[in-house]
Formats: C-alpha cells, sequence, structure tokens
C-alpha cells in the first residue's frame, strides 16, 4: 500500500493542505481562504474555528482529489505563521479570536516590560539586554507579538483570557486540534521570548523571562524538543477524514523552518528568500547572534546545532494581491502579471515602497506607510503593477544588505520560493535587486508544504536533513548581470533613501487620522 503524508500550511490567507507521497511529489493540495477583521486601532484577528473548518475540509479535498488510499496515512506534518495567539481551552477549542502577528493593540503596555525613560526605536537597554542574552531576541515595542497579545487578553479581555487554558501559537493549535494534546516546541515559542535558546541549554521556559514577560506560566503549553511526535489522531478526528486512528502527528514547525528544508537550502549559510504573503530571508547558520536595530536573530533551529536566521517583512506578496483586490479589481494574478511585463524595466522611474502594514526588517516601524513616488502623466497599470513588484524586490535588497552583514559573508547564490516565485519576471527582478544568482526549484509556491512532509520523516527517523535539501531540484536561475542590471541598481540606490526621507510625514499623517 503507497503510504502518503497529510501536510498543513497554515498561512495568513488561508491553509493550504497536501497530500505528498514518501518520494517527495505532491499529488494533490487544497487552498482554502479564511477572513480577516482589521481595524485603525491595531486590532489584526481571524477566527480559528474558521481555520479549523477549513483545514479538515481542504484535507478531505485533498485526499479525494489525490486517489491514495486513506488507509495509508504515514503521519500528519504541520507548519505555518508564527507569533499569532490562540486562546483555547483545555481541549483546545478557541475561547476567542486569533491575534494575529501584526496585532499591535499591545503596544500601549509594551513600554512598561520592554521600555524604559531611555530607549532606543522603543528598547530600554538595561531592559532588552537580558531578553537578547538569553533569547537572541525580546518583545517588540509595538506590541504585535504573544507578550503584546497576552498584555490585551489581560487588561482588555478579561473574561477571554479568564477561560483560556492554554495561549497557543497557530501551528501548535492546529496540533492539539488533531491530537487533543497541547504542546509546544522552542521552535514554534521563539516569538514569545521565553525559553534559552543558548546552545546547549537546557530544554525549559526561563522562569525568569515568563516573569519579565508578564505571562501566566500556566498558560503556556508544556514543552517539548523540536521533532517530537505530538500525539495521534482523534478518534472523531480520524473518522472525519476516513483515515486510521493510530497515526502520528509530528509537532508543528514555523514555515521559516519548513522553507529552509522546501527550498533546499539546508548547508550552513546556504540562503534562501520568500515571496509569500509576508516575505524574508534565512539560512542555518552555526552561532546564536542578534542584531536587534535591524530585528534579525539566529533562532531555534530545526537541530540543536544549527539555528535559523529570522526576519521578517511585514508585506511580500501581499502588495500585488491588495493592487488587485482593492485598484485593478478585474484583473487575474495571470493577466496582472503579463501587464507587468510589457511595462519598461524600472517603470519609467516610478518607485513603490511596499511598507503597507508597516515594517519590521530591517527597521521595526509599525507607522511608516507604502507610496508610489515620481508619478507622472506616462504612468499606466501596467507601470504600476511592476512597480509595485519591483518595490518588494528592493526591500528584499534592503533587507538583505543587513542580512548579509549580520552573516559575515556572501552569499553565492540564493534559492527563492513562496508565491510570488511562480511568476519570472519576479525571481529576475530579485535577481537584479540582490545582485545574486536566484535559483526556482519545482514548486515554489508549495516548498513549505513540500518542506515541512519531509520534515515529518526525519522526525520518524526515516530521512536525514541533507536528504531531504537534495529532494529540491533547482529547475530555473535567473542571473543578475543581464541587461537591466544597472536600472535596477541605480533605482535601488534611490530606494534605499527613501526611508528617512518618508518616516517623519508618514508618522505626523498617521498621527492626524488615528
Amino acid at each position: 500500500m503507497e503510504r502518503w503524508i497529510l501536510a498543513i500550511d497554515l498561512g495568513n490567507g488561508g491553509p493550504k493542505v497536501a497530500v505528498v507521497d514518501l518520494h517527495d511529489h505532491l499529488l494533490s493540495v487544497s487552498v482554502r481562504a479564511v477572513s480577516v477583521k482589521n481595524g485603525l486601532d491595531g486590532t489584526a484577528t481571524q477566527d480559528a474555528n474558521e481555520w479549523w473548518e477549513q483545514v479538515i475540509a481542504g484535507a478531505r479535498e485533498a485526499i479525494t482529489a489525490s486517489n491514495v488510499n486513506p488507509e495509508g496515512l504515514h503521519a500528519v506534518a504541520i507548519t505555518g505563521q508564527w507569533g499569532s495567539t490562540v486562546p483555547v481551552d483545555a481541549h483546545g477549542i478557541p475561547v476567542g479570536d486569533v491575534m494575529l502577528w501584526s496585532d499591535n493593540r499591545g503596544e500601549k503596555y509594551m513600554r512598561e516590560i520592554i521600555g524604559g525613560p531611555i530607549s532606543y526605536q522603543g528598547f530600554a537597554p538595561h531592559k532588552v539586554i537580558p531578553w537578547v542574552r538569553k533569547t537572541g531576541g525580546g518583545p517588540t515595542p509595538s506590541g504585535a507579538d504573544p507578550t503584546g497579545h497576552s498584555m490585551v487578553l489581560q487588561h482588555e479581555m478579561q473574561a477571554t483570557y479568564n477561560r483560556a487554558a492554554y495561549l497557543l501559537e497557530p501551528i501548535d493549535y492546529i496540533g492539539m486540534r488533531f491530537t487533543g494534546k497541547a504542546g509546544a516546541t522552542p521552535a514554534s515559542m521563539i516569538l514569545s521570548w521565553v525559553t534559552d535558546n543558548r546552545l546547549g541549554r537546557a530544554l525549559k521556559y526561563d522562569s525568569a523571562l515568563v516573569r519579565k514577560a508578564r505571562r501566566d506560566p500556566l498558560k503556556l503549553a508544556p514543552l517539548m524538543p523540536t521533532g517530537s511526535i505530538l500525539g495521534t489522531l482523534l478518534p472523531d478526528v480520524a473518522s472525519s477524514l476516513g483515515v486510521p486512528t493510530n497515526v502520528p502527528v509530528i509537532c508543528g514547525i514555523p514555515d521559516l523552518h519548513s522553507a529552509v528544508i522546501g527550498s533546499g537550502a539546508i548547508k550552513p549559510f546556504e540562503t534562501h528568500v520568500t515571496i509569500s504573503t509576508t516575505a524574508w530571508i534565512g539560512a542555518r547558520v552555526p552561532f546564536k547572534k542578534t542584531d536587534i536595530l535591524h530585528s534579525i536573530a539566529s533562532v531555534p533551529g530545526l537541530d540543536k546545532n544549527f539555528p535559523i536566521v529570522a526576519n521578517n517583512h511585514e508585506t511580500g506578496g501581499s502588495a500585488l494581491r491588495w493592487l488587485k483586490e482593492n485598484i485593478f479589481k478585474d484583473e487575474s494574478y495571470e493577466s496582472a502579471l503579463a501587464k507587468a511585463d510589457t511595462a519598461p524595466a524600472g517603470s519609467e522611474g516610478l518607485i513603490f515602497t511596499p511598507w503597507l502594514n508597516g515594517e519590521r526588517s530591517p527597521v521595526d516601524d509599525k507607522k511608516i506607510r507604502a507610496s508610489f513616488l515620481n508619478i507622472s502623466l506616462r504612468t499606466d497599470e501596467a507601470m504600476m503593477i511592476r512597480a509595485v513588484m519591483e518595490g518588494v524586490a528592493f526591500n528584499s535588497r534592503w533587507l538583505f544588505d543587513s542580512y548579509e552583514k549580520f552573516l559575515g559573508k556572501k552569499p553565492a547564490s540564493v534559492r527563492i520560493i513562496g508565491g510570488g516565485a511562480q511568476s519570472d519576471l519576479w525571481c529576475q527582478m530579485h535577481a537584479y535587486a540582490l545582485n545574486r544568482p536566484v535559483e526556482r526549484p519545482a514548486d515554489p509556491r508549495d516548498a513549505q508544504l513540500k518542506g515541512v512532509a519531509s520534515w515529518a520523516r526525519i522526525c520518524l527517523g526515516e530521512l536525514t536533513l541533507e536528504a531531504a535539501g537534495e529532494q529540491a531540484i533547482v529547475t530555473d536561475t535567473f542571473l543578475p548581470d543581464g541587461p537591466d542590471a544597472k536600472i535596477y541598481a541605480d533605482l535601488y540606490a534611490e530606494y534605499r533613501r527613501l526611508y528617512p526621507i518618508l518616516k517623519k510625514t508618514h508618522h505626523r499623517l498617521n498621527k492626524i487620522t488615528n
């Protein structure tokens, strides 16, 4: 009987669920959408019950479409977004909305935790140094992380907070719905900053950091080693999917971690860039290090010896989605990309800054906003679409500059994955912007699904990390020395000057309207 893995990637727009065979082949993928609530007060929430309903519906759809034998389910693997908070009862049932990683209502409470009279970018040195020394990072002054979420729940949603047995990360919530068991790992708990992440340290929550974060230790899920088997399928879940109950469910890992495997950039310092809803640049490294000024840190990785470099652009591929859904509503993604390809490289000097939801790396600034600059009477739809794509690429370069300094070496090439990597044009823009060969593996949109499926086999002792990386076959390479290289180099030089120029203006405008 052919064995297969059920892989779940809980993204910001909704879950993707795939059936993956044991040879790294995607047999089927179901993509489901979920709604988001955004408010002027910093609210950014989703419904965790809707997540679960769509995961189950997507799993049924993927299993049916793949024509696999349901009895052949080998394991359940989970990856997805992180830094969000799901309040659940003792059975894993939500007792309130998910507070997403972009929900910054907790900002008003963060000064007492991480700030002070003498601070830089919201961080008081005497408060942040103990966090950085142990964890590699610390709670964000914007409140857009589990520390800020917990403060909002404690101060403004006491009824929800009191009903919650646990405050879970999204991947740990999905794991609990599958198994009925609460569990977390150093990888899933990165953005709570309550584990001692120094190499060789014992597996436990750091009681001093838990107190500093004003977290209730009883509401933290029991900590397990990254790569553990969380449990097996609950009978009612197995019945709803038509699969056996004795199937292992692997503790979830963030999409950063599954991207490392899915991109094939496994060896130390090998780099991948992801263009998903958000965007980031990462690699496995043999050190713990922090650049708090640029929001870059090496965080708990797939094993004890090699942390992963973590950073994040608040807006990546979602910049194009925003343009399509709000400005050019009649365009499909295919037609929008085709139009962008007709515009000249550099869009006749039109520049777009993709800070639609503020920024996190290489600056932590939730009040900066997106702009089109240098619009003329000649500017048309094609140029605007292309400028948005170019702006995302330039933003990647802005982060890449700080990332290279953090690494201490220059990567010879970069792997590219995510939904945006399906576009040849966008990949070529990144090659020009980063001034590096950009390599694209097969199935770039679903790299995390393939990566987490391989991770399940690694955790079961059937595959090595190195062998999993070799499964990501590069199908296309985009070179940085083409005819448009100079245009992109010159435009990036202008792009790099924009943040300090625009920062004060955007802060004043947002103060007026908010």
